[in-house]
């Protein structure tokens, strides 16, 4: 029997390499239960059966991508809903082949690696005496075995370098398609998006006469997606505060073929203070949040404050959205997490105190929003335990006219 939710608030939750204290699921196991949540966080150590990929519809059609993948062996799918996504099965999971010489890597290069992706030296952390030909198992730090393959350094040339392919994966314990190795990709014909993360620039419906503004928008792709939507007309303003991420939105943009968008490096939070005449007709706010629904993870340890730490982050920026925002505008809410915290304790924020109403939201597909205040059935959820897609939550909002 599952204990209280305040008896389970110091304990930990831990499942393979990821540690979560039980506060931060605390909310939510109110609604859905620990025997649901302890699914859920199981489902984030594997990644989706699904992998997804848009079609940049500007360059190309959905037909002729698929009919190129195709020639180079790689069957895709059309999504049966969204006219713009394709996917592909991804495969596994396979058992790791041994090998006399380890490279031990970081979190990030072993869940790429874990999907099937190559292994280049700047993910490497240590490894064997490796001579460039040697057969390698590659290990995420906690030693989980991820990948297998053939060295292409040596070891001292690969942590002095730190660039370059290291070795080439010949074995994965998943394996999806290596999308961003294909000259598709180079031409801009597509975009690899997650399933949930498409549905968003269809929900904010843009329009070609509007101005749109994503107050949040590196790496760029609900920016370059609502743009492919109203084909390059209208104008986007892409914003965030880092010129590193706007510089990757430019060559994002670029390489897709995208003319409608403004750059700018600005704090969002305050852009009704320093750009007091901007005003939009709709609004992305996808904030940084805690990302506990990104798939797959193979390492991960978060704490509650972590959970209240980005949550206040995300206020910050709802004082600019609604004073930017036109009246009778749309504003659409999204992040890439699950707790309640950072989902529907934001829309009430946007409701009570700021004034906009929740509306209903194009395509549904999730689970509904958690609750009782009467608009939550308008929200939608990404659970994986239910819905094979990264932990995800939508919001759609309309300022009163």
């Amino acid at each position: 029997m599952a204990l209280p939710s305040t008896e389970r608030d110091e304990e930990w939750l831990k499942i393979e390499g990821l540690v979560y204290q039980h506060r931060i699921f605390r909310s939510l196991a109110d609604f859905i239960g620990w025997e649901r949540i302890e699914k859920i966080v199981r489902k984030l150590t594997v990644p989706v059966k699904r992998y997804y990929v848009r079609v940049n519809t500007l360059k190309t059609t959905r037909e002729e991508l698929m009919e190129r993948l195709a020639e180079r062996g790689l069957k895709a799918y059309p999504d049966p809903l969204l006219p713009d996504a394709i996917y592909f099965e991804v495969k596994g999971p396979y058992k790791i082949p041994s090998a006399p010489k380890k490279v031990i890597v970081d979190k990030f290069a072993a869940e790429s690696v874990y999907q099937g992706a190559d292994l280049y030296a700047p993910g490497v952390m240590r490894g064997d005496p490796i001579r460039k030909g040697d057969e390698v198992i590659i290990l995420s730090p906690t030693g989980k075995p991820v990948g297998y393959g053939i060295a292409k350094m040596d070891i001292h040339e690969i942590l002095a370098k730190r660039r370059g392919l290291a070795v080439k994966v010949l074995v994965s314990v998943f394996r999806a398609p290596k999308i961003r190795e294909l000259k598709e990709y180079e031409e801009g014909l597509f975009y690899d998006q997650s399933y949930p993360a498409m549905l968003v620039s269809h929900i904010l419906e843009p329009q070609p006469s509007e101005i749109i503004v994503d107050l949040c928008a590196s790496p760029g792709g609900k920016a370059t997606h609502v743009a492919q939507l109203i084909r390059n007309e209208g104008l986007i303003l892409a914003i965030d505060r880092s010129t590193p991420k706007v510089l990757k939105i430019k060559e994002n943009a670029r390489r897709l073929g995208i003319t409608n968008i403004k750059f700018l490096v600005s704090d969002s939070r305050y852009l009704h203070l320093n750009y007091p005449a901007l005003k939009a007709d709709r609004i992305l706010l996808d904030p940084p949040c805690s990302s506990l629904g990104v798939r797959p993870k193979i390492m991960d340890r978060k704490e509650y404050k972590d959970i209240i730490s980005v949550m206040k982050y995300q206020q910050q920026f709802l004082e600019a959205a609604t004073r930017i925002l036109k009246p009778g505008g749309t504003l659409v809410y999204s992040t890439c997490t699950f707790t309640v915290e950072e989902n529907e304790a934001i829309v009430s924020l946007l409701v009570e105190k700021y004034g906009l109403k929740v509306v209903e939201q194009k395509y549904f597909l999730g689970e509904e929003g958690l609750g009782e205040k009467g608009w939550e059935n308008l929200l939608q959820r990404f659970h994986p335990d239910r819905i094979d897609t990264p932990g995800f939550f939508i919001a759609k909002l309309e300022k009163k006219a």
